[in-house]
């Protein structure tokens, strides 16, 4: 995928690896149409053009369409947006799952619905989707986030193959735990007292720039997390073992995060 001389819309671009991607994408020569709930919170800078934008609106089929009469040069979209919450199902409400669910998985599936076709027509476009390792495996406290980013995966899988004879270049990224403002302390000192690697937001924005310019149709990132992966496809009883060892630690936290 070409990266120099293209216009990509990033949506969460504000959050900590949204902020990582722009700064990549500008050093290759993208242009970037940076949406967000409050545009004027990115600045002005050269190669960054900020609108606004509102992932959870209920016409965002509509906000959609004004932005690309505004931005009719727009051959590219990354969707990085994503909400989360740290709750057990019962902690969570009603709002809060809708949240989720309208910002990590109904948006991106209208924003496919939107573009898809216009990039069918341009002759050479590409649709990227981050997800995360919680849209392969189920865990405990992320119960919501894991229903949208398994949706969203199993959503990206079929749209490839729907568009696998155009131009349209569908990817799925799949991060690890990422050092970013959306975790909560209790999820950070979850990490920390069962090992889990965490990356920077910089070195997961460098593999989503990675898996663009190697034409890659899928990439799952962290070791060993990409074996679990696999093993949690086929072998999900062996990963229910390993995750009923971690119960214990895992609740305290949660418990920890609701009294506090």
């Amino acid at each position: 995928m070409r990266l120099h001389d293209r216009v990509f819309l990033l949506l969460g671009g504000t959050g900590g690896i949204g902020k990582a991607l722009v700064d990549s994408l500008v050093q290759e020569g993208s242009r970037v149409v940076v949406a967000s709930r409050h545009p004027e919170s990115i600045g002005h800078r050269e190669g960054v053009v900020p609108v606004s934008l509102d992932l959870a609106a209920s016409d965002l089929d509509q906000q959609l369409e004004r932005l690309t009469e505004a931005y009719p040069d727009i051959d590219g979209v990354i969707h990085c947006a994503g909400q989360n919450r740290f709750a057990g199902l019962a902690m969570m409400s009603v709002a809060e799952f809708d949240a989720q669910l309208n910002v990590n998985l109904r948006s991106a599936v209208l924003v496919a619905r939107h573009f898809a076709p216009r990039f069918e027509k341009a002759g050479s476009s590409a649709l990227v989707f981050v997800g995360s390792t919680f849209g392969s495996i189920g865990f405990p406290g992320y119960t919501a986030y894991c229903a949208t980013k398994f949706g969203l995966r199993g959503f990206t899988e079929a749209l490839r193959r729907e568009l696998a004879d155009t131009s349209v270049q569908v990817v799925y990224i799949a991060p690890r735990a990422t050092d970013t403002d959306m975790n909560p302390e209790a999820v950070n000192a979850l990490n920390r007292a069962l090992g889990n690697r965490v990356d920077t937001p910089e070195a997961v924005a460098a593999a989503i720039i990675k898996a663009m310019k190697r034409d890659e149709r899928r990439r799952f990132l962290g070791w060993p997390e990409k074996l679990f992966v696999v093993i949690n496809g086929i072998l999900p009883r062996v990963v229910d073992k390993a995750m009923l060892k971690q119960l214990p630690v895992i609740r305290r936290f949660l418990y920890a995060r609701t009294e506090s």
